[in-house]
Protein backbone atom coordinates (compact mmCIF):
# COMPACT_ATOMS: atom_id res chain seq x y z
CA UNK A 1 0.00 0.00 0.00
CA UNK A 2 0.94 3.53 -0.58
CA UNK A 3 0.63 5.86 1.93
CA UNK A 4 0.85 9.99 2.55
CA UNK A 5 1.37 10.93 6.47
CA UNK A 6 -0.29 13.88 7.72
CA UNK A 7 1.79 15.68 10.56
CA UNK A 8 -0.49 13.96 13.21
CA UNK A 9 0.35 10.86 11.65
CA UNK A 10 3.96 10.69 11.71
CA UNK A 11 4.16 12.58 15.40
CA UNK A 12 1.63 9.65 16.17
CA UNK A 13 4.35 7.13 15.37
CA UNK A 14 7.18 9.44 16.57
CA UNK A 15 4.92 8.52 20.32
CA UNK A 16 4.93 4.77 19.60
CA UNK A 17 1.22 5.18 18.61
CA UNK A 18 0.49 1.52 17.77
CA UNK A 19 -2.20 1.88 15.08
CA UNK A 20 0.31 4.06 13.22
CA UNK A 21 3.15 1.78 13.90
CA UNK A 22 1.83 -0.86 12.23
CA UNK A 23 0.91 0.80 9.23
CA UNK A 24 4.33 1.93 8.40
CA UNK A 25 5.90 -1.15 8.93
CA UNK A 26 3.57 -2.56 6.21
CA UNK A 27 3.75 -0.04 3.85
CA UNK A 28 4.98 -0.30 0.49
CA UNK A 29 5.54 3.26 0.13
CA UNK A 30 5.30 6.05 2.33
CA UNK A 31 4.72 9.79 0.79
CA UNK A 32 5.99 12.57 2.87
CA UNK A 33 4.43 16.15 1.99
CA UNK A 34 6.35 19.91 1.76
CA UNK A 35 3.48 21.09 3.79
CA UNK A 36 3.53 18.23 6.92
CA UNK A 37 7.44 18.99 6.57
CA UNK A 38 6.99 22.87 7.21
CA UNK A 39 4.27 21.96 10.07
CA UNK A 40 7.24 19.76 12.01
CA UNK A 41 9.76 22.01 11.67
CA UNK A 42 7.77 24.85 12.70
CA UNK A 43 6.85 22.62 15.97
CA UNK A 44 10.46 21.71 16.24
CA UNK A 45 11.29 25.16 16.25
CA UNK A 46 8.67 26.35 18.99
CA UNK A 47 10.10 23.33 21.48
CA UNK A 48 13.03 22.80 22.70
CA UNK A 49 14.96 19.64 21.16
CA UNK A 50 15.03 20.92 17.69
CA UNK A 51 18.10 19.28 16.58
CA UNK A 52 17.18 15.78 18.33
CA UNK A 53 13.43 16.09 16.50
CA UNK A 54 15.05 16.63 12.73
CA UNK A 55 17.82 14.31 13.44
CA UNK A 56 15.06 11.79 13.86
CA UNK A 57 13.18 13.54 10.85
CA UNK A 58 15.84 13.38 8.18
CA UNK A 59 16.85 9.88 9.55
CA UNK A 60 13.09 8.48 8.40
CA UNK A 61 12.79 10.75 5.29
CA UNK A 62 16.53 8.44 4.34
CA UNK A 63 14.40 5.63 4.23
CA UNK A 64 13.89 3.62 1.89
CA UNK A 65 10.00 3.30 1.35
CA UNK A 66 10.00 7.24 2.13
CA UNK A 67 9.75 9.54 -1.03
CA UNK A 68 9.65 13.06 -0.77
CA UNK A 69 6.60 14.40 -2.90
CA UNK A 70 6.65 17.95 -4.54
CA UNK A 71 3.25 20.49 -5.01
CA UNK A 72 2.56 20.54 -8.85
CA UNK A 73 0.09 21.99 -10.57
CA UNK A 74 -1.91 19.03 -10.41
CA UNK A 75 -1.82 19.59 -6.89
CA UNK A 76 -2.97 23.32 -6.34
CA UNK A 77 -5.81 22.46 -8.99
CA UNK A 78 -6.98 19.92 -6.14
CA UNK A 79 -6.16 22.27 -3.72
CA UNK A 80 -8.65 24.67 -5.49
CA UNK A 81 -11.38 22.28 -6.07
CA UNK A 82 -11.41 20.82 -2.68
CA UNK A 83 -11.63 24.18 -0.88
CA UNK A 84 -14.28 25.45 -3.28
CA UNK A 85 -16.21 21.95 -2.03
CA UNK A 86 -15.72 22.91 1.82
CA UNK A 87 -16.68 26.14 1.43
CA UNK A 88 -19.78 25.11 -0.48
CA UNK A 89 -20.17 22.87 2.40
CA UNK A 90 -19.70 25.26 4.96
CA UNK A 91 -16.77 22.71 6.28
CA UNK A 92 -13.57 24.91 6.12
CA UNK A 93 -10.81 22.93 7.56
CA UNK A 94 -7.02 24.16 8.07
CA UNK A 95 -5.54 25.60 4.91
CA UNK A 96 -2.28 23.14 5.19
CA UNK A 97 -4.72 20.28 5.70
CA UNK A 98 -6.23 20.76 2.36
CA UNK A 99 -2.85 20.78 0.47
CA UNK A 100 -1.96 17.82 2.23
CA UNK A 101 -5.57 15.89 1.25
CA UNK A 102 -4.87 17.46 -2.19
CA UNK A 103 -1.71 15.31 -2.75
CA UNK A 104 -2.80 12.37 -1.20
CA UNK A 105 -5.43 12.33 -3.49
CA UNK A 106 -2.80 13.39 -6.42
CA UNK A 107 -0.08 10.49 -5.88
CA UNK A 108 -3.40 8.58 -5.28
CA UNK A 109 -2.17 7.51 -1.65
CA UNK A 110 -4.33 6.90 1.30
CA UNK A 111 -3.94 9.67 3.59
CA UNK A 112 -2.91 8.33 7.50
CA UNK A 113 -4.44 10.39 9.98
CA UNK A 114 -5.50 11.10 13.50
CA UNK A 115 -7.81 14.67 12.44
CA UNK A 116 -11.26 13.70 11.78
CA UNK A 117 -11.90 16.88 9.36
CA UNK A 118 -9.84 15.18 6.85
CA UNK A 119 -13.41 12.82 6.89
CA UNK A 120 -15.06 15.92 5.08
CA UNK A 121 -13.41 15.87 1.68
CA UNK A 122 -14.98 13.66 -0.78
CA UNK A 123 -12.75 11.33 -2.67
CA UNK A 124 -10.04 11.44 -0.37
CA UNK A 125 -9.29 7.80 0.62
CA UNK A 126 -8.29 8.36 4.10
CA UNK A 127 -7.56 6.05 7.66
CA UNK A 128 -8.38 8.33 10.91
CA UNK A 129 -6.77 6.57 14.20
Amino acid sequence: MKFLLDTSAYVGFKRNLVQVVEIIIKAELILFSPVVLGELMFGFRNGTKFEENMNDLNKFLQHEIVKFVQIEKITSDRYSRIAAQLKRQGTPIPTNDIWIAAQAMEYGAELITLDKHFETINGLVCTIL
